[in-house]
């Protein structure tokens, strides 16, 4: 499709950096606060839940509902996973904003971590949606490396969920390989440093709350997300070694097995989401999959010039355009 408005960079934010510092802080009104709100846990295998805030509609039943999917280190309450469910609420859908597994304060929910494969937590909250509540029209929607388990959900589940609808997945981590080398290259310190020091912490959240499983005495020593997943990630998620996590993890796999309309965002100035990895026949030869690459964004920034009838927020209007036409 041809959206109705393309991305023109706010002034100044050329500078992929600045574009995806930026949005983070641009003060915004609030967000989802007025919407009516139930909390839910969903259990996805055994001694694990995932929290969710539902925004329901008056009749739930009747109206498409959007589950979102936070990127690493981030959680329910983050900016976009707000701004963009404020805005889907508004246009009729339902709205499920999750937390992925330890993340916003639910470490107790789980004895796991969470890591960029674990698909299968979304399938199962989909195959509970159905199921439970009887909802149709579900869309998976990421952002970074909550877009690649939105997509890698798609590619497992195929045709066999007839209530997925579809799928969003803005600047999503489709090969991990790719993107911790691009994350660890000097240029991307802020970054990287910002990553390392939440998981360095978070584990030892973790560890404090389950005694005795996690070895800490490595973790003051490292000094890249390489090595924090070589000793947790990988082996908490059953990956033979940080290689296979990352390998397998990605949604790049699974991309040709989509089955319904899907919508990537993602620019070819994100600092550690390199452009090359969409460069793929999965995408290219899937007629399900559309692929709106724009010169300038950063990662997950999409901050546009000022623009009548429309915030600065780019990516998120783009999406509520996508889903009033699918």
């Amino acid at each position: 499709m041809i959206f109705s408005n393309a991305f023109t960079p706010a002034f100044l934010l050329r500078n992929p950096h600045l574009m995806t510092v930026v949005p983070r802080y641009w003060p915004r009104p609030p967000l989802a606060r007025n919407l009516p709100q139930v909390e839910r846990l969903f259990t996805t295998e055994p001694n694990t839940q995932l929290l969710g805030f539902c925004h329901w509609q008056p009749q739930p039943i009747t109206s498409r509902t959007m589950i979102l999917i936070h990127g690493l280190e981030g959680c329910a309450e983050s900016h976009y996973m707000r701004g963009l469910a404020a805005k889907a609420y508004r246009i009729g859908f339902n709205v499920i904003r999750m937390n992925q597994r330890t993340c916003g304060g639910t470490d107790h929910l789980t004895p796991t971590l969470y890591n960029s494969g674990l698909s299968g937590d979304y399938r199962a909250i989909v195959r509970e949606l159905t199921i439970r509540d009887g909802l149709t029209g579900i869309w998976l929607v990421g952002y970074s490396m909550g877009g690649n388990l939105a997509l890698k959900a798609a590619g497992e589940m195929g045709r066999s969920a007839p209530a997925l609808a579809g799928v969003v997945a803005v600047s999503p981590n489709i090969d991990p390989t790719q993107c911790v080398t691009a994350l660890e290259h000097p240029s991307n310190w802020l970054y990287h440093g910002h990553f390392l020091s939440r998981l360095k912490a978070r584990m030892r959240r973790k560890a404090a709350l389950f005694p005795g499983v996690w070895d800490l005495s490595p973790l003051d020593a490292m000094k890249t997300i390489t090595q924090f997943d070589a000793a947790y990630t990988a082996s908490d998620g059953g990956y033979q070694d940080v290689v296979d996590y990352y390998d397998r993890a990605g949604a790049r796999h699974v991309l040709q097995q989509i089955a319904v309309p899907t919508l990537i965002i993602t620019a070819q100035d994100d600092p550690f989401i390199p452009a090359v990895m969409f460069d793929t026949p999965a995408i290219s030869h899937n007629a399900r999959i559309t692929l709106a690459m724009v010169r300038y964004g950063g990662h997950c920034g999409f901050f546009q010039q000022r623009h009548t009838g429309e915030d600065r927020f780019w990516a998120e209007n783009r999406i509520l355009e996508w889903l009033s036409q699918s």
